[in-house]
């Protein structure tokens, strides 16, 4: 692997290693649904599972849905892995594939391992709550966003350089 490659594998692994010990921490330190205040009315840690994808979706499909998201990260990864390489995507477009493909291996192994995706960060205010989530599900959003800005920006330079 060439040292230009080697920096997105270092994206890979801590995006993964982040996911995986902070939920250990979580499911050693917290029984199911116990929610602890971390800024009280803001943020709170809480161990919930989620057996769907983003917001529960499928959550109550009855198990099919399981090899379903493994089989979609994986295709995804495939191909963000793919872009990575071949020189397709922009500094910043690596950068967020590889913290996608990261966060998707990380909810990967949750299904694996436990048959649900462990998720324990609980952003509210008053009677408004965002669905739970974990790191793996921050890097998938943060890169999902860095390469959509990516692909504006990107598709801007391409075509100013092809007008002048």
């Amino acid at each position: 692997m060439s040292k230009k490659l080697l920096i997105y594998g270092v994206i890979i692994f801590v995006s993964i290693f982040a996911d995986q010990i902070s939920k250990n921490m979580i499911l050693q330190h917290l029984q199911y649904m116990e929610r602890v205040a971390v800024i009280p009315g803001f943020f709170d840690l809480i161990l919930v599972y989620n057996t769907g994808a983003a917001f529960s979706f499928l959550a109550g499909a009855g198990g099919w849905q399981k090899f379903f998201f493994i089989g979609l990260a994986l295709i995804i990864c495939i191909f963000l892995l793919k872009a990575i390489i071949r020189d397709e995507l922009g500094k910043v477009g690596k950068i967020a594939a590889a913290m996608i493909i990261g966060g998707a291996l990380g909810n990967v192994i949750d299904r694996l391992i436990y048959g649900h995706v462990v998720d324990f960060i609980l952003l509210y205010y008053h009677n408004w709550f965002y669905p739970a989530f974990n790191i793996a599900d921050s890097c998938i959003c943060v890169g999902a966003v860095l390469l959509v800005l990516e692909s504006i920006f990107h598709q801007k330079i391409k075509s100013s350089k092809f007008q002048s």
